[in-house]
């Protein structure tokens, strides 16, 4: 019953120009089996589109219970990437069922999109472009357009190749509308041409189409043959699942990556996060020991353990400020690879000045809570060094991770956070104990 009301309602609305999108909701509240159920209840074409509006775990959950007859009927609808995409994140025995049923034209597309890697540009290319040879004129261009734009992802750009399939030139639909008629192809073409080859990571092809504000992004092999287009719809996606594996990785929880949240095996979820507990834990024991070693100084002098907190706190918060703002900017592209010594000496000199401020201002406390020059010295040279170190570290782990090719956002949540603790209170306590004599 559940499932036929919302086959009605979901059809009736579809019909009535209710975007996709604004419909998944109404499959979230339904259980696995009832999901199945209403994807074959609904029309072929319905069903394509609400199918093509969920993440890809959900697709992939669904795919693998339908019939062989509606799941080829999914598959054939959707854009050569998105499929290959879907095809990609099967187990091996499942996605050779799905490549069996495929028709033999879309098969060579998926087997050209699945041997390239799942995150480089040749891995979220479609192949649904436009190109057309260089030698005709607008009119018959504009003819072959109307004849295969139903499809081809996009028609915002027509790619002219030469008789070996190179790309040699770019023309926008408005270049093609505007031009007259008999006008050749190359003579109107754009030669300096924006592309990306097969083999770049997907992170600096979004990059190419964020710089260039372009709609579409060619991709080319060696050789310079037109391989397929990377379009807007897939930077976002790209940019989105890129912003969010940094997120979950500096906090140290990745099990939300490609998973519902609700939904994650417990097992999973604790396996993913332990490991940086551990670290943490680790960290823990290596601040006590410190403690420890520092045991009769804190007994001497009673009032350092109450500048614990704020060393350790203000260490571990301008450390996770650094490594932060350096790993997102390596993201981002606004630090370039070129630029990140520059930016590391930078940062050293931004550490030094906070470091110079915040630990004037502590001396000022320390001393007008107890009334000794030599407990406001200690805490505010501490918190001088402390601020500048964290700043080093926070910038310099990253940066070497990032120099060994080895994701540098894992760096910038708890590993960091834990390194400053430990050395924060070193450093607390050896300034404690040169001035120890002045303290007591």
């Amino acid at each position: 019953m559940v499932v036929e009301s919302a086959n009605l309602l979901i059809s009736s609305k579809l019909k009535a120009g209710t975007h996709p999108s604004d419909l998944v909701d109404l499959l979230n509240e339904l259980e696995l089996e009832q999901k199945v159920e209403l994807i074959h209840k609904l029309q072929d074409a319905d069903a394509s589109l609400i199918f093509q509006e969920l993440e890809d775990f959900e697709q992939a959950e669904i795919l693998k219970e339908l019939d062989l007859e509606k799941a080829k009927a999914l598959l054939s609808s959707m854009p050569s990437d998105d499929a290959a995409d879907l095809i990609g994140i099967l187990s091996p025995e499942e996605a050779s069922q799905m490549m069996k049923i495929i028709d033999e034209e879309e098969l060579l597309d998926f087997g050209d999109l699945l041997k390239y890697p799942e995150e480089s540009a040749g891995g979220i290319m479609t192949t649904e472009f436009i190109s057309l040879p260089d030698d005709i004129p607008v009119e018959d261009a504009i003819a072959r357009l109307r004849e295969i734009a139903p499809e081809a992802e996009t028609i915002y750009y027509v790619y002219v190749v030469d008789d070996e399939g190179r790309l040699i030139g770019v023309l926008s639909l408005r270049d093609l509308i505007a031009a007259s008629e008999g006008t050749i192809l190359k003579n109107i073409m754009r030669r300096n041409i924006i592309s990306v080859n097969a083999d770049m990571d997907q992170e600096e092809a979004a990059r190419v189409v964020s710089k260039y504000d372009l709609l579409a992004l060619p991709v080319v092999d060696e050789e310079e043959h037109l391989l397929g287009i990377i379009t807007f719809d897939d930077v976002i996606d790209v940019m989105e699942q890129e912003a969010t594996e940094d997120i979950y990785h500096m906090a140290g929880a990745k099990e939300v990556v490609g998973m519902d949240l609700t939904k994650a095996p417990v097992s999973k979820v604790v396996r993913l996060r332990l490991p940086w507990l551990f670290v943490t834990m680790f960290g823990g024991v290596l601040s006590g020991s410190v403690i420890s070693v520092y045991e009769s100084t804190l007994e001497a002098i009673v009032m350092l353990a109450a500048f614990i907190p704020v060393i350790m706190g203000m260490g571990g918060n301008v450390g996770t400020q650094s490594s932060t703002i350096f790993v997102r900017g390596l993201a981002t592209g606004e630090i370039e690879q070129s630029e990140v010594w520059d930016y590391f000496f930078r940062e050293i000199r931004v550490g030094l000045t906070m470091g110079f401020f915040c630990g004037l201002l502590m001396s000022v406390v320390a001393y007008i809570w107890q009334g000794n020059v030599y407990l406001g010295l200690v805490v505010g040279t501490s918190m001088l060094i402390t601020i500048s170190f964290a700043t080093l570290i926070g910038t310099l782990v990253p940066l070497v991770l990032n120099k060994l090719n080895i994701d540098p956002a894992i760096t910038a949540g708890p590993f960091v956070t834990t390194i400053k603790d430990f050395t924060g209170l070193l450093i607390y306590f050896l300034v404690a104990s040169a001035f120890i004599s002045y303290l007591r």
